[in-house]
C-alpha cells in the first residue's frame, strides 16, 4: 500500500503572531540606527540599496495590514508550504512597491506607522480570516507563517549588508525553517532522504527506497541559517558543502537540482 498522505504542519497562531511582531520590532530598532552611508550600501538583494531593502521590510508589515482591511476572500487557495512556489512572478510588483514605500516617508516614520497598523490588524482578526492576495487566497494563519520567512530572510540580508547584529526571534526562525523544509518535501516528495535542520525540522523527501529503521542511508543536515540561505539562493549548494555548512551522505543526498526553492 502507498504511504498515507501526511497532514500539513500546523502552527500556533498566537505564537506566530507574536514572532512576526517581535522580528519586525528587531528590524525597526536596527533600521532606526542606520546612518546615510549605511543606507546607501548595496543590500545584496538584486539592485536594492540597504534603504530600499529596509523600505521593503516596512512594506511587508504595512501590506499585511492593508490586506486585512480589504474584504476577505471566500476560500483559501494556497497553503503555507505552497507559498514559496507562487512568489516568482511578483518580483517586479514587489520592487516597485518598495520604491513607492521609500518615497512615502522617512524610514523611522514608515516603521512606526507600519508596526502600529500591523499590531492593530492582527489583534482584530482571527487566524481563519481568508486574505485576498496577489498570489491567491490564503488564511491569515498560513500567510502569517510566510511573513516569518520574509522577515527572517531579510533580517539576514540586513545583517550581512550592514554588519549589525540584528537579533532573530527564535519562534520566527523556527517557523521560517519549518515552512521551507516542508516546501522542499512538497517539491521532491518521497522518503529516500532524511533532511534535518536541528533543532527545528526533520522531513522526508526525494523519490526512492523508503527508510524504515536504523540509520537512514541518505541524510542531509545543516543549520537553520544555512538552510534558509540555500532555500532562497543566498548560498550555493557546492559552497555550503565545501564550507562544511552542510553534511550530506548517501547516493541520493545531492539536493543541488532542487535549490533554490525561491529567490
Amino acid at each position: 500500500m502507498p504511504p498515507a498522505k501526511k497532514k500539513p504542519r500546523t502552527y500556533d497562531h498566537a505564537r506566530t503572531r507574536a514572532a512576526v511582531l517581535a522580528q519586525f520590532g528587531h528590524v525597526r530598532d536596527a533600521v532606526g540606527g542606520l546612518d546615510p552611508d549605511q543606507l546607501a550600501r548595496p543590500s545584496g538583494v538584486g539592485d536594492w540599496s540597504v534603504a530600499e531593502l529596509a523600505a521593503h521590510i516596512a512594506w511587508i508589515a504595512d501590506s499585511l495590514a492593508s490586506g486585512l482591511a480589504r474584504p476577505p476572500a471566500a476560500v483559501a487557495e494556497l497553503s503555507a508550504a505552497e507559498w514559496p512556489f507562487a512568489t516568482a512572478s511578483l518580483a517586479g510588483k514587489i520592487a516597485e512597491a518598495a520604491r513607492e514605500t521609500l518615497e512615502g516617508a522617512p524610514l523611522p516614520e514608515l516603521y512606526d506607522r507600519a508596526g502600529a497598523r500591523l499590531a492593530e490588524a492582527l489583534e482584530a482578526n482571527p487566524g481563519g480570516r481568508v486574505l485576498d492576495l496577489w498570489i491567491g487566497a490564503m488564511t491569515l494563519a498560513d500567510f502569517l507563517v510566510t511573513r516569518t520567512v520574509e522577515l527572517v530572510v531579510h533580517t539576514d540580508d540586513l545583517r550581512r549588508a550592514t554588519g549589525l547584529d540584528v537579533p532573530f526571534d527564535r519562534q520566527a526562525l523556527a517557523a521560517c525553517t519549518r515552512l521551507l523544509s516542508d516546501a522542499l518535501a512538497l517539491k521532491a516528495p518521497g522518503g529516500a532522504v532524511e533532511f534535518r535542520v536541528p533543532p527545528f525540522a526533520v522531513v522526508q523527501c526525494v523519490e526512492g527506497p523508503r527508510h524504515t529503521r536504523g540509520t537512514p542511508p541518505n541524510v542531509v543536515e545543516t543549520d537553520p541559517l544555512t538552510w534558509i540561505r540555500l532555500a532562497t539562493g543566498r548560498t550555493g549548494w557546492t559552497d555550503a558543502l565545501d564550507g562544511a555548512q552542510v553534511r550530506a551522505s548517501g547516493e541520493r543526498a545531492d539536493l543541488s537540482a532542487l535549490l533554490p526553492l525561491m529567490s
